[in-house]
């Protein structure tokens, strides 16, 4: 029996191939389109050079300067025709290929929007054990069909490699990645720190560490006192993704239950 989801990737295949078939069939248009030669001027010059040097030998006696001036002309105009290629490509000859645009409410819309769905599910959640398990959103941004992704994952190589197979799926023409790796979180923690450090404003402070995981930061470390701790968390708040910090400044960390000051994005 036909399940529903069996039915769906049906359908995508069923687009897919469609897709394939529009493609070979313009690509097998164009290879047997005739392409006639590009227009040239090099005629007409070779036709004005030929009649003012014959007027010229016509006229000898009053104006001889007319087959002086023709002569050379000549020679130009056969020389530039012979040489010119009559069938190159004119400029802006290449077009891109137009894109087939496919309405966001549409059937063939929604089974694009599915089978992103499955690659996201399995690129994510399934993979391998070097991502930890996270959910990930795919929605429909725009026409066309422009997809955006909202979520989080462990590493920034995770979010381009969705990003990249999403792309090749057929029908899909943009990503808009709102995704957020907790790699580049952290990254971006630390050289905060270095630059407070190089500034000379964390004099005193020692053991400075950082944890991520789930849009939460926990700040680790000892400061002189709490002007230094708070600047800490007021700047640490600010990076694009965070949502909480956890300060567990002058706590052991390796202590269960010390859960230490929380701030977020809203208050403190």
């Amino acid at each position: 029996m036909e399940t529903s989801l069996q039915s769906v990737n049906l359908t995508a295949d069923d687009l897919a191939r469609s897709f394939e078939l529009n493609q070979a069939a313009a690509e097998e248009e164009a290879a047997h389109h005739v392409h006639l030669p590009n227009p040239s001027l090099w005629p007409l010059i070779l036709s004005v050079a030929i009649l003012v040097t014959v007027a010229g030998l016509l006229s000898l006696p009053d104006i001889p300067w007319l087959s002086i001036i023709g002569t050379p002309f000549i020679l130009v105009g056969i020389m530039g025709w012979a040489l010119e290629d009559p069938m190159a490509p004119k400029q802006h000859e290449e077009r891109e290929r137009p894109i087939t645009i496919i309405p966001a409410n549409s059937a063939a819309a929604q089974t694009v929007l599915q089978r992103a769905r499955d690659v996201a599910d399995r690129i994510v959640t399934v993979s391998s054990t070097e991502y930890s398990v996270h959910p990930v959103k795919v929605e429909i941004e725009d026409d066309g069909i422009v997809l955006a992704l909202y979520g989080k994952v462990e590493l920034e190589a995770q979010r381009q490699r969705l990003e990249d197979a999403l792309l090749s799926i057929p029908g899909v023409t943009g990503i808009r990645n709102f995704i957020v790796a907790e790699d580049t979180i952290l990254e971006t923690a630390y050289a905060r720190i270095e630059k407070l450090q190089s500034q000379g404003k964390l004099e005193g402070a020692s053991n400075i560490s950082i944890l991520v995981e789930n849009y939460i930061l926990h700040l680790y470390g000892n400061v002189p006192g709490p002007e230094m701790k708070h600047m800490l968390e007021r700047e640490l708040l600010g990076i694009p993704g965070v949502r909480v910090v956890v300060n567990h400044i002058g706590l052991n960390k390796d202590i269960p239950g010390n859960l230490g000051r929380t701030i977020n994005k809203i208050g403190g």
